[in-house]
């Protein structure tokens, strides 16, 4: 399967890894073990899904993986019913793009990312003299990737693979997803123990599924291996680099950029109703097969000229279903902090956290308590 499309078709099936705050992917929420997995994350036995394994390890040994590497992985693998429960029960939260930006471009986003970049600045100048890709547009999508190595998945790939062979909804994908992630073990880029990520597999840094990794991974350092998963990210950042090289990226050319703003030339697209238009250019395209969305390349967009040092949009977007600007979420947020709540990230973007605030806020008000960021929560915060 051409791995462009390979990578689409994950993304389409279950968000990256990082980009699930973004897009709303909501994972069902358990209490966590003591190694820091929500409870259904971690493997239990299963009769079935062990005979399953039996009959995969030929399978596995005639494409090349040999039995003790077969072996290894699967010696503390097994069957983890949350992966089934995510890959079937996902939310979908619908962003519009200023809140998809709002979150992108945070004000706690751009801090990291300026300090990821200072300290990793030597890594990522030669990165993008060797491959030809904007520092700024690999630090992007690092950034929205895993917050800059902050979030880089911990369930076992093996596992995770494995169970959605044997149970998911889509058993082929996910064998040859499981396949990679042995050949990963057997060419010794890493250890079992260190070969994790999200719920559906995906790696590391800038969250590379199994094929594309096989097909894209890059042995920055030096050291003989394509080490994606450790605390330096400069083989994930030197691979995401090689991805987007040899999928078309243009040196020297810009992303795009916010439309009548003297920006480059380009084709015209204007992602949300009455919102800021933007002029985009071939390399938005090759963003996109990152992630198969305008809202994504968008975003990596506008968080690398962020980190450049650009400011923010200069057009507006209209005010939402209940008549708030994001200036008015914003001063919704932060009324409730001021308030003793805690609403997680101030950017105006009304989530989990800031519902269950106003809903708490509107019970001690005697207002008719909707969790919804209304014109009526606003004036009672004032």
């Amino acid at each position: 399967m051409d791995t462009k499309l390979n990578r689409r078709l994950f993304l389409a099936a279950c968000g990256s890894f990082g980009i699930a705050a973004f897009t709303g992917n909501v994972p069902l929420v358990r209490p966590a073990n003591a190694q820091g997995l929500a409870a259904d994350l971690g493997p239990v036995a299963n009769p079935d899904f062990a005979a399953w394994v039996t009959r995969f390890r030929p399978r596995a040994m005639r494409v090349g993986i040999s039995a003790t590497t077969f072996d290894a992985a699967f010696v503390s693998a097994g069957y983890i019913p949350g992966v089934i429960t995510r890959d079937g029960t996902q939310i979908q939260t619908r962003r519009t793009l200023e809140e998809y930006l709002s979150i992108a471009t945070s004000d706690e986003r751009l801090a990291k990312g300026r300090a990821a970049m200072s300290r990793y600045g030597s890594a990522l100048d030669a990165i993008a003299a060797r491959y030809g890709v904007d520092a700024h547009i690999i630090a992007a999508i690092w950034g929205m990737e895993s917050q800059f190595g902050e979030k880089r998945g911990d369930i076992p790939v093996i596992s995770s693979t494995a169970t959605l062979a044997f149970d998911g909804r889509r058993a082929e994908f996910y064998e040859s997803q499981l396949l990679a992630a042995l050949r990963i073990l057997e060419r010794g880029d890493t250890t079992p123990a260190q070969l994790t990520g999200s719920w559906a597999g995906a790696m590391g840094h800038t969250q590379f599924i199994p094929k594309s990794y096989q097909s894209f991974a890059v042995d920055f350092t030096g050291d003989g291996r394509r080490d994606i998963w450790g605390d330096d990210p400069s083989d994930a950042l030197a691979s995401t680099a090689s991805y987007l090289a040899r999928n078309g990226w243009r040196t020297g050319l810009s992303w795009g950029g916010e439309a009548g703003t003297g920006g480059p030339s380009g084709r015209a697209i204007q992602p949300q109703q009455g919102g800021v238009s933007f002029n985009v250019t071939r390399n938005f395209d090759v963003l996109k097969t990152y992630n198969n969305s305008d809202l994504y390349a968008i975003g990596v967009g506008h968080l690398a000229d962020r980190l450049g040092g650009a400011g923010p949009l200069q057009g507006s977007f209209p005010p939402d279903a209940n008549g708030l600007t994001k200036d008015d979420r914003l001063a919704i947020q932060r009324g409730l902090v001021a308030g003793g709540y805690d609403v997680g990230t101030i950017d105006g973007v009304i989530g989990a956290q800031t519902e269950a605030a106003i809903r708490d806020h509107q019970r001690r008000q005697g207002l008719a308590v909707t969790g919804i960021a209304s014109r009526d929560v606003l004036a009672s915060l004032r």
